[in-house]
């Protein structure tokens, strides 16, 4: 009597090992957020001069120091990019798959563009600068990338809500449709207040934590 033998297949399945690319991919777009927050509140605590409640992170980029905050913009809008390639994979099909990726991706390369044309100087920091803030160019620059890199994020938000909806989290989706309202609104009294201003930029980064880390663990494929 005789017998086929056959080659043993792969111990982890194609499909398992695709699953296991995006969940690392998407670690990044996890820890970018609250990594970013960190750094800046350590320098914002040991710069000298630097004052939470008249000046934005982004300053920390200046003065003798500021090469950590720019290395951190950097390595946050890498984090950023790759959490963008793990949510495309994790999505896989259909608007949202398309669409957030593409959203998330610019606010990472917004960070990136932060970094190349740093604020400008005002409020006292760095030490010894005047208060009043005059506009230059890459001050200009550095704004704009603010700005489209949180609108970006913002309707990243709204576009994943429907996903979040299709795995069963009806809870996230309405809030993914909310907080982009209050990010929104701590730019808008940014002019009033720069706490405002830090704090809404602030949970947008974290809510896209929470969110990136909550697809990749939730099951579907919407």
């Amino acid at each position: 009597m005789t017998g086929t033998f056959t080659t043993p297949g792969p111990t982890h399945p194609v499909a398992t090992i695709q699953r296991s690319t995006a969940r690392w991919l998407t670690t990044g777009g996890v820890v970018a957020g609250p990594l970013f927050l960190a750094a800046g509140l350590v320098q914002g605590l040991t710069r000298d001069g630097f004052d939470f409640t008249r000046n934005a992170i982004s300053q920390l980029a200046l003065g003798e120091a500021g090469w950590v905050q720019t290395l951190s913009f950097v390595f946050t809008g890498a984090l950023l990019v790759a959490g963008a390639a793990g949510l495309r994979r994790t999505l896989r099909r259909g608007p949202a798959g398309r669409w957030a990726p593409a959203l998330v991706g610019v606010f990472g390369l917004s960070f990136w563009a932060a970094a190349a044309f740093p604020a400008d100087a005002g409020a006292g920091f760095p030490a010894g600068s005047p208060d009043a803030t005059v506009m230059s160019g890459h001050g200009a620059a550095h704004m704009a990338a603010g700005m489209i890199g949180y609108l970006a994020l913002c309707a990243a938000f709204v576009v994943l809500a429907r996903p979040l909806a299709a795995r069963g989290l009806r809870s996230w989706g309405v809030a993914s449709r909310v907080i982009p309202v209050a990010v929104l609104a701590g730019f808008m009294a940014s002019a009033a207040s720069v706490l405002a201003f830090t704090a809404g930029a602030g949970l947008g980064l974290l809510w896209l934590s929470a969110v990136m880390a909550r697809l990749a663990d939730a099951p579907g494929d919407h």
